[in-house]
């Protein structure tokens, strides 16, 4: 019996410890009380959702504080930031923060300018142009090469952000190999995956923009089945699809998938170097948040990425690890935007 008092009383001194070091730490802090980390959307389903969900467990644990993740959706999300400057309110999103503004969605400012752009966490390097196994088209030098001798391509993309920017990559591609015949490639403006399936099915579209997670069942079928699909291009690099587990998704391993990538499948950015795009994961900060706050966040990412534990969730989740604090985030940002816009821009 004394024995287990002792052994009792070792368990709560240790834990008075922890308790006392974690509240210690939270005094500490220049963010005082609980977290909210708002996303750029409003899908508890989707791959914001599920990438976000990872990254605040992981704070959470790190900082002894409560972190919540509220699907918000966009514009809800950036009025949420702008109201809270103490770094208790935190937004994590996507590329689509800044090409929404590129492709002047309404709602979009230029996150360089309107808020502090902070670290990088992940990649979803999914993204992914489709078309129905029954189609004479095998590649996406198949549909380059049918624009430029005159056929009409009908794509169906979510307009004004991460589904457009691929189609505009692929204009553009067509624009430079067969000049003038850029028009012969045409948008089908739609909204949710589901909606871009359904065009497929229909016979109302000859190419989508899916991704590997939403679509790769489709790929499985026969071809005779009216919703079976295959991947014509990714695109992601090839260096981001490497680094993805070997046994890929469902039935499509990373071998598989790296056949989509360039420079297996080329759309030309420039005549010289072809267009990669991935889809990465950031956070956004209040553009007054103190610097002090925002080294603290980097200071607690940097030691959670040094760990590496959040990779391992990470990966099994098919998202690729992309961690770059702040400031080295912000210059590789930017520096996406700026491509992009001349892609954007070059078919205005």
């Amino acid at each position: 019996m004394k024995q287990a008092w002792k052994v009792l009383g070792v368990f709560l001194a240790v834990t008075a410890l922890v308790w006392a070091n974690n509240a210690a730490a939270a005094d500490k802090s220049p963010i005082k009380g609980n977290i909210r980390i708002v996303i750029g959307s409003k899908s508890t389903g989707g791959d914001t959702y599920q990438n976000s969900s990872i990254v605040a467990q992981a704070l959470a644990e790190k900082l002894g504080t409560n972190v919540k993740v509220d699907a918000v959706g966009a514009s809800a999300a950036f009025k949420a930031l702008e109201k809270v400057s103490s770094g208790n309110t935190l937004m994590i999103f996507h590329d689509q923060s800044y090409l929404g503004y590129l492709y002047g969605r309404k709602g979009y400012e230029d996150i360089f300018t309107e808020y502090t752009v902070g670290p990088t966490v992940a990649i979803n390097p999914g993204n992914a142009y489709l078309a129905p196994k029954s189609s004479p088209y095998n590649s996406i030098a198949d549909v380059i090469a049918a624009c430029g001798k005159g056929e009409k391509i009908r794509v169906a993309i979510q307009p004004g952000g991460v589904s457009e920017i691929g189609f505009s990559a692929l204009k553009n591609a067509i624009k430079l190999t067969h000049p003038g015949k850029e028009g012969n490639l045409v948008a089908v403006n739609t909204g949710s995956q589901a909606d871009k399936n359904q065009l497929l099915f229909d016979g109302q579209a000859d190419v989508i923009n899916g991704s590997v997670q939403a679509n790769e069942q489709y790929s499985r079928l026969p071809a005779e089945d009216q919703k079976a699909m295959k991947f014509l291009w990714l695109t992601a690099r090839q260096e981001t699809i490497a680094q993805a587990n070997e046994q890929g998704m469902g039935e499509t391993t990373r071998a598989m998938l790296l056949e989509f990538v360039s420079p297996n499948q080329s759309v030309t950015q420039d005549g010289k170097k072809d267009f990669t795009f991935d889809k990465e994961f950031f956070f956004l900060y209040n553009k007054d948040m103190s610097q002090e706050a925002v080294d603290y966040l980097d200071k607690a990412l940097t030691e959670i990425f040094a760990e590496g534990k959040i990779q391992e969730t990470q990966k099994k989740s098919f998202f690729i690890p992309n961690f770059k604090p702040s400031t080295e985030a912000q210059a590789y940002l930017m520096s996406k935007k700026d491509q992009y816009r001349v892609i954007i821009d070059a078919i205005k």
